[in-house]
This record gives C-alpha cells, sequence and structure tokens, in this order.
C-alpha cells in the first residue's frame, strides 16, 4: 500500500521526496491536507486523466488510465456529472468499473476531478460517470445535527486504566480478608452507576467502542513489516504477469450492468436466510437494496475501534448503521482527505441526509464479474470515525469522532438441542433504523441458535435502559407460541417498546443499551382453561375468595391451580360476572362497548398519552401466561337481540357512571380500582381461551 501510495503522490511535483522519508519512519503519518481541485468549469472532453483504486488483497492503491469524454449538467436543481472511460490492464483485468469502486478518485495534471460514482445500465462496464469533486466538498460544511445525544461521552482509556487499577486494588484487598466487603462496595457502586459507565463496564461503550490497549506499537511494527513487504510484493506482480492467458480467457466474461442511480448495495454479516429474509422485510419493503455477504476482517473483534486511523484517497473505507456479530453496511472507496475530514462514494448510501452512522475501516478481498452484476468484495474492519452526511453526491464524514450508539447484547439459549450463545452488537443512534434493526438483530440470533422454523414456544425478557419514562428502564417477560416461526412473534414487543421510544414527540430520547434473553423450546406449551370455581359462592367487597382453577395443557394432564382474587372494594352488591382469561385475551371495556353503539369517546389512552404512559401500559399489560380473574361481560347471550340489548344497557350504565365521576372528580378514586380490579396469576404456559364465573357480593 505504502509504495502504491508514494506513486500515486508522485503526480505532485516536488513531494514524492519528503513523503518516502515519512514512509520510513517509524512515526506516524501526518493528517493530509486536501489536493489540489479542478473546479467543474476547468474540465473538458479529450483530457487523459488517471483513476486510483484498491482491487486485491495486496491493499495496493493502483492507477488506471481513464479519459474524460465530455460534461452533463441536469440543470438548475439537478445533478453534474463527467462522462468517462476506463481502460488499462488492472481494469481488463476486473473485467469494467464495478460496485466498490465508487468514490475511487480521478485526477488530471495532479488536480483532483472528482469521484468514480456510476455507469449507465446497456452500456459497455467500461463507461462511467464522475461525480465533481466540487459538488462533493460541501458536505463538509452541512449542518450536523445529529450524535447530540444527552449521554455524556467519556475517555474510554483512562476507564480501562482506571479500572486495571481498581482491580489491583481489589486484589490486594482480597488478600487481606476483605473480599466480601468489596463485593458489597461493587454491588453498591453499581446499583448507583451512571448509565454511560455501567455500557462501558459491559465493554460497549456509548460514543465509540473497545480502546486497543497498546494499539499504537502494533501499529508501527505493521508499518516496519510493510516497508520490509516490498520485494515479496514484486514478486507477487512478476508471478500475476505470467497469469496473462488466464486473464484474457476471464475478459470474456460480461460485465456488471450499472445504472446511472445505481441500486443501493447493503452488505451484511452475521445473518443466516432467515435472518436476511426478515432484515430486508424490514429494512427494504420496496427492494430498493440489494444484499451481499460481507465477511470481517480476520483479527479485528467484533467491537475493536481505531483511535488515530488514516486513509488516503483511493483508500477502501466502509460505512455501517450495525457493527458486531450481526453487521449492515456498504464499502466502497475514499475520495478526498483534509486532516480529519473524510469523502467517499461520489453517491449516496441510503441518501438519508444529516446521519449518525460508524465509519469502518475496509480490507479488499478481490473482485467478480459475472453476466448480471459486477463487484469488488471486502471485509468490514474496526470502527474509525463517523459518518454524518449522507446526500446525493456521495457521503461524509470525520476520523476519530465516533457516533452515538446503541449497544446490545442478546443470550439465546435453545433448550432442545442444549445450545446457547450470547452476541453483541452496537446500533448507530438512528431513528429511523433503531426499531428495524434492533428487532431484526434479536430475530436473526434467534434461528441461528434455535436453527429450526418449526413449532415452538419461547420464553423472552427484555431490558431498554432509557430516559423516555422516568424508572429509566422498560422491561418486559412473556411467553410466545409459534405454529411456524416463533422468533417473529418473540420480538413483537422489543420492537414495539423501541418504536414508542424512537417516536417521542416531545424529544429525543436517549437509549443507553439493550438487552435480550431469549429461551426456545421445541413444541406447543400452551393450555386451555376448564374450570375456574371459587371455594365459596358469596363474599363481601374487599374479601379474598380462592377459585380452583383446572387447566389442559397441550397433550398433557390436566392441573389444578388455586388462584386469589379481591373483590374490589367498592363492587356494587348482587352477581359479579368474571372473565377466567389468559393474559394475552383483550377484555371488552367500557369503551369499546360505547363505540360499538357509536357514542364517540375520548382518546385518552390513544394519541394524547404521553410516550412514558405508552411504555408504563406496555409493561402493566398482562402477559400470554398469566391467567387473568377480572370482572367480565360474563356467559354472551345466545340471541342477536339480546346481545344489541345487554350491550346498550352497559353502554348507558358506563356513559353515566363516567360522568357521575367525572362530576365528582373521581380520578384517583378510578386509578385505584383498576389496580384493585383483577387478580394475575403466572403459569408456566400459554393460556389459550376464555371462560366465565359468577360470585355473588353482599355486604356484611
Amino acid at each position: 500500500m505504502y509504495k502504491s501510495w508514494k506513486k500515486f503522490r508522485k503526480i505532485k511535483a516536488g513531494v514524492c521526496a519528503c513523503l518516502t522519508a515519512v514512509l520510513v519512519s517509524a512515526s506516524a503519518l501526518p493528517a493530509l491536507a486536501m489536493d489540489e481541485i479542478m473546479p467543474y468549469g476547468e474540465v473538458w472532453g479529450g483530457e487523459v486523466a488517471t483513476c486510483y483504486t484498491v482491487v486485491d488483497g495486496s491493499g495496493e492503491i493502483q492507477p488506471f488510465r481513464v479519459d474524460l469524454i465530455g460534461k452533463m449538467d441536469g440543470g438548475k436543481g439537478g445533478s453534474r456529472s463527467i462522462m468517462a472511460k476506463a481502460s488499462g490492464e488492472l481494469i481488463e483485468q476486473t473485467g469494467g468499473v464495478l460496485q466498490g469502486m465508487s468514490g475511487s478518485p480521478v485526477y488530471v495534471d495532479g488536480r483532483l476531478v472528482g469521484a468514480l460514482a456510476s455507469g449507465i445500465k446497456e452500456m459497455a462496464p467500461y463507461t462511467f460517470f464522475i461525480t465533481p469533486i466540487e459538488d462533493m466538498m460541501p458536505l463538509w460544511s452541512l449542518p450536523d445535527n445529529k450524535n447530540k445525544g444527552r449521554l455524556a461521552s467519556f475517555d474510554l482509556k483512562k476507564y480501562q486504566e482506571d479500572k486495571a487499577k481498581k482491580a489491583e486494588e481489589d486484589a490486594k484487598k482480597e488478600a487481606e480478608g476483605e473480599k466480601a466487603e468489596g463485593s458489597e462496595d461493587k454491588a453498591a457502586d453499581k446499583q448507583e452507576a451512571k448509565p454511560e459507565d455501567v455500557a462501558a463496564e459491559a465493554g460497549e461503550p456509548l460514543t465509540g467502542s473497545e480502546a486497543k490497549i497498546g494499539a499504537e506499537p502494533v501499529k508501527e511494527a505493521a508499518k516496519a513489516e510493510s516497508a520490509k513487504g516490498e520485494p515479496a510484493k514484486e514478486a507477487a506482480k512478476a508471478e500475476s504477469a505470467k497469469d496473462e492467458p488466464a486473464k484474457e480467457a476471464a475478459k470474456t466474461e460480461p460485465a456488471q450492468e450499472m445504472t446511472k442511480e445505481p441500486k443501493s448495495t447493503l452488505f451484511f454479516s452475521g445473518f443466516n436466510s432467515n435472518g436476511l429474509n426478515y432484515l430486508k422485510k424490514k429494512l427494504d419493503p420496496r427492494g430498493e437494496f440489494s444484499f451481499v455477504p460481507m465477511g470481517i476482517e480476520a483479527g479485528q473483534g467484533y467491537l475493536s475501534t481505531h483511535y488515530n486511523a488514516e486513509l488516503q484517497p483511493g483508500s477502501p473505507v466502509g460505512v455501517a448503521v450495525v457493527c458486531g456479530d450481526f453487521s449492515v453496511g456498504a464499502s466502497g472507496t475514499v475520495t478526498a482527505v483534509d486532516g480529519k475530514k473524510v469523502l467517499a462514494f461520489g453517491h449516496s448510501f441510503l441518501h438519508k441526509g444529516n446521519v449518525n452512522y460508524f465509519m469502518t475501516e475496509a480490507s479488499v478481498v478481490g473482485t467478480i464479474s459475472g453476466p448480471a452484476a459486477g463487484m469488488k468484495i471486502a471485509n468490514m474492519g474496526a470502527i474509525i470515525g463517523r459518518v454524518n452526511q449522507d446526500r446525493e453526491t456521495g457521503i461524509a464524514g470525520i476520523l476519530g469522532e465516533f457516533p452515538s450508539v446503541v449497544p446490545m447484547k442478546i443470550q439465546v439459549e435453545d433448550k432442545t438441542l442444549g445450545r446457547q450463545e450470547n452476541y453483541g452488537v452496537r446500533i448507530a443512534y438512528d431513528e429511523d433504523f433503531l426499531p428495524q434493526l434492533t428487532a431484526g438483530v434479536v430475530y436473526a440470533a434467534v434461528s441461528k441458535t434455535s436453527d429450526s422454523t418449526a413449532g415452538a414456544t419461547a420464553k423472552v425478557d427484555f431490558t431498554i435502559r432509557t430516559d423516555a419514562l422516568p424508572a429509566g428502564k422498560v422491561t418486559r417477560s412473556n411467553m410466545f407460541y409459534g405454529a411456524e416461526d416463533v422468533g417473529q412473534n418473540a420480538i413483537g414487543e422489543l420492537a414495539q417498546a423501541m418504536n414508542l421510544i424512537c417516536s417521542n414527540k416531545d424529544r429525543e430520547s436517549a437509549i443507553v443499551d439493550v438487552q435480550a434473553k431469549i429461551s426456545v423450546e421445541e413444541g406447543r406449551h400452551t393450555a386451555s382453561i376448564l374450570s375456574a370455581t371459587p371455594e365459596k359462592m358469596t363474599a363481601a367487597p374487599g374479601e379474598t375468595v380462592n377459585f380452583k382453577t383446572t387447566i389442559k395443557p397441550y397433550r398433557g394432564e390436566k392441573q389444578t391451580l388455586t388462584i386469589p382474587f379481591t373483590v374490589p372494594k367498592f363492587q356494587q352488591e348482587g352477581l359479579m360476572q368474571l372473565d377466567v382469561r389468559g393474559g394475552g385475551f383483550i377484555p371488552i371495556t367500557a369503551a369499546m362497548l360505547l363505540q360499538q353503539v357509536g357514542i364517540e369517546t375520548a382518546d385518552e389512552e390513544g394519541k394524547n398519552q404521553k410516550v412514558s404512559e405508552k411504555l408504563q401500559n406496555l409493561m402493566d399489560t398482562p402477559k400470554n401466561n398469566e391467567i387473568i380473574i377480572a370482572p367480565g361481560a360474563g356467559q354472551p347471550p345466545t340471541s342477536e337481540k339480546e346481545q344489541k340489548r345487554m350491550i346498550r344497557e352497559a353502554a348507558k350504565a358506563a356513559k353515566a357512571q363516567a360522568e357521575e365521576e367525572k362530576k365528582n372528580h373521581k380520578v384517583e378514586f378510578l386509578k385505584d380500582k383498576k389496580e384493585e380490579d383483577e387478580t394475575r396469576f403466572e403459569t408456566d404456559y400459554i393460556i389459550d381461551n376464555v371462560i366465565h364465573a359468577t360470585l355473588k357480593v353482599e355486604r356484611p
């Protein structure tokens, strides 16, 4: 790479000798200055240009010839481009201009013209269009309002040093017999810890990622090794020259047909076929993207970060929305570097404007050309910065500045297979994608671990730490059964919670992290309620009565449960109708009855609710594996006429009661009443039906 970089920079007079001295030194390269540009107005057809890119695992930035044909201007508000044609040994070897070369810088007489960007369908793969650098540079000065989360960043290196020092102190205390006291202190510290500290404790900081201890010596050693490797590269080139007949045969394969506005390509890793299909459905419902497998650079670790990474024009670069055991992103080529500022791609990634995405290293594996498509395949490497602009003319980002993220840990156990796996990812904080990506990653983890789409039962526990509600976290536990694919059922409530947080109309909510634990077992763990009989038929308001409840598990033996039910303190005397149901069944409410007879009701539990209230309602929603005993409509009448009569009477009574309670300002009374009205009893089965019972209420 360094040899080609020297050759590349020779196009600038007087630079070569100085640059060579820098490259052979052991010190880090200085930040690159922006190359001199050639404005769009000075470009004319007929010039011979040079384009630079990486096409194989050597990492060398290699040149190929470009002939500029002419300019195209879309007019007022339209885009400008320069038509060009590639030629030469390198481009013949690859079979034309490919995806992944996007962003490759094009120079005329040492001045940067722009970025290789796109082609036209049905045209030869050697013809392409250049996005003028003059149209890309404004990306650096566009407003950047992302990455403004309320969670303060911290110095991770210092944190790890302090952590190591504290570990030494703890070891000394343990040796002195103070282990128990130290454990109590740790537990107290963890309980009172700040969100960002707890995230770091898990190895997943909020605004960056794990520091590589001693990374600089490793980098310097790598540079020295690279310098030694020049003879080997020369030998490899000589060997490559012997393979010309094979290359000539490869040239007969048709190359990729690119469009003027190319369909975006998303690279992914970690997803199996089921996980990828789900991700496509959620992330790309209109089929706008093509999805291509991507690898992770060997030895990087799934959460590694380079704090002092360097890029140069022609280097491969990645942009990602998810990094870790599951990754989603794209790779392309760097167009220009000015200090820590980077321009790349020459076209948009997702065309989302001001964004908050990961900038990553990328290592090219090789190129593929074929009848329908061709591309440069790359592995994703360490996180090196933040992409903050995703516009029509390209992407822009900053090295050494990292996006706010949502760390996520997933534990999946398949009890049938006796298998347990732990997964970790970081998702860039983008409210448009967070719910879909969170759900997609969890589903992929379940799908990979359980390795089946047969009927199964899942127990799901998740915690989202967020400032979207006063308690500071959303917690939920539930059971689900799926006859075909339980994973899709299991992630529904997590996706719902993330949707609520990300659609907060009052303010942007901070999310500290997400943790999910899913246990899957093949088979149907459901049960039906057969009967529910009170131990006595008459009770007073406020009195507790035990109900002997018989359930029948699917293909199992009957079981009898004793469930206590407390009669509401304000229950009227007379016959009390009770629903005994599974938690997944929605009870008939007074509001529903009013709506059935055409009476409008205030949507107090809908659009007028705050996000914190909606999240609390989600947490309070009965679980599918709970048996609920609560006042209900009782056994439904047999005739349609009788049903309508009861609905009218119930609606009339509900309306009168609501008006009376409003008149007497009984808001708190209603709140207390709602809490006391029902009894919940958790079981090991998903309860799949509802029955009815009666109890006579008499005041003593």
